[in-house]
C-alpha cells in the first residue's frame, strides 16, 4: 500500500518540470504578450518573486496558470483565491481536513485492534483526502481565466492530473485509445510481474529458511532466477507506465501550442506580369547616352504556403 501511494505521488509530481515552461510567461491571464522578446521573457522569469505571487493572490498583479497551480500544490486553495472562487474554500478545506481526520482516527483504531474494517476505513478516508486535493487542482486549472482561447498550460495540467484530458481539451479524441491502451498494457504487466515476483520471493524465502515449509519442485537456484526475472520485468513495466504517462503530457502541451499556428492547407503559385522598379538609379545609367534607364517589364511569381 505504501509503495502504491508513493508511486502515485511521484506520478503527480513528475510533470512539475514540464510546467516550468509555463511559469516563465507573464501578462494578463497567464500568457506572455505576443510582442515580448525572449530577453523580456527571461527577465519576467527572473523577476517573479514570492512577493509578486502574493500580490497576484490579492489581485494587484497577474500570474500564469503554471505559477497558480504550482502555488496551489504547496498551499491548497490559493488557485481558487486567485480565480475569485472563495465559496469553494470551505468545501476544499473541509473535505481535505475531514478526510484526513477520519483517516488518522481509524489508523489509531487499526493499531489498537488490527481489524480489517478499521484498515479499510483508514484507507478510504486517506483516498478521499487525496481525491479532494486532486479535485481542487483540476478545478483551479479549469476555472483559470485567460485572454487566449486555447491555453497550452491548461492542456499540460489537464493531462498531468488526468491522462487523456489534455487530448480531449485539444479535441484530438483519436489519441485516447493509443494512450489509454498503452497505460492499460503497461499497468497490466506491472501488476502481473509484481504478482509473480512476490510469489517467487516468498517461495525463495521459505526454501532458504531453516525449517521452511517449501514443498515445490523448483530448486533454490531456479527460484532465485525467476524471482530476479519477474522483479526486473516489473521494473521495466513501471518505467513503461511512466514513459507513456509523460508522453501524453508532452503531447498535450506541444499540440496545444501548435493549435495557434496557421495550418491553412492552401498551397498555390501565382505567375503574373510586373513592372520592376530599379532599386537605385545610380547603378542603372546608360553610359553611352548618360541617360538614366527607366523601369523594366518582367514576370513575378508568388508562392503561398
Amino acid at each position: 500500500m505504501r509503495k502504491t501511494v508513493l508511486i502515485a505521488l511521484l506520478l503527480i509530481l513528475l510533470p512539475a518540470g514540464s510546467l516550468s515552461a509555463q511559469f516563465a510567461t507573464g501578462g494578463l491571464g497567464g500568457g506572455s504578450s505576443s510582442s515580448g522578446s525572449s530577453s523580456s521573457s527571461d527577465s519576467t522569469y527572473q523577476s517573479y518573486t514570492l512577493k509578486r505571487y502574493f500580490s497576484s493572490l490579492s489581485h494587484k498583479d497577474t500570474m500564469s496558470i503554471g505559477w497558480m497551480l504550482g502555488g496551489s500544490v504547496i498551499l491548497p486553495g490559493t488557485a481558487q483565491i486567485y480565480n475569485g472562487d472563495y465559496w469553494k474554500l470551505p468545501v476544499i478545506y473541509g473535505g481535505i481536513g475531514g478526510m484526513l481526520g477520519g483517516g488518522f482516527y481509524y489508523n489509531s483504531q487499526f493499531k489498537k485492534t488490527g481489524s480489517d474494517s478499521d484498515r479499510m476505513a483508514r484507507n478510504l478516508f486517506f483516498i478521499g483526502a487525496a481525491a479532494f486535493y486532486w479535485g481542487h487542482l483540476l478545478d483551479g486549472a479549469a476555472s483559470y481565466k485567460s485572454y487566449r482561447s486555447h491555453l497550452p498550460g491548461r492542456a499540460t495540467i489537464y493531462s498531468a492530473l488526468l491522462p487523456g484530458l489534455g487530448q480531449i481539451y485539444n479535441k484530438e479524441y483519436w489519441k485516447l485509445p493509443i494512450y489509454y491502451g498503452g497505460l492499460a498494457a503497461a499497468g497490466y504487466f506491472w501488476y502481473y510481474n509484481d504478482l509473480q515476483y512476490k510469489r517467487f520471493q516468498e517461495n525463495y524465502r521459505q526454501a532458504t529458511t531453516p525449517g521452511g515449509h517449501y514443498e515445490g519442485s523448483l530448486s533454490v537456484e531456479n527460484l532465485q532466477y525467476y524471482r530476479d526475472y519477474y522483479r526486473r520485468y516489473r521494473d521495466y513495466s513501471i518505467v513503461a507506465t511512466v514513459v507513456v504517462y509523460l508522453l501524453q503530457v508532452i503531447d498535450a502541451d506541444v499540440f496545444a501550442t501548435m493549435n495557434e499556428f496557421d495550418v491553412n492547407q492552401n498551397i498555390s503559385m501565382n505567375v503574373e506580369p510586373a513592372v520592376i522598379e530599379p532599386l537605385n538609379y545610380e547603378f542603372t545609367t546608360n553610359y553611352a547616352s548618360v541617360v538614366p534607364a527607366g523601369s523594366a517589364v518582367g514576370v513575378q511569381m508568388k508562392f503561398k504556403f
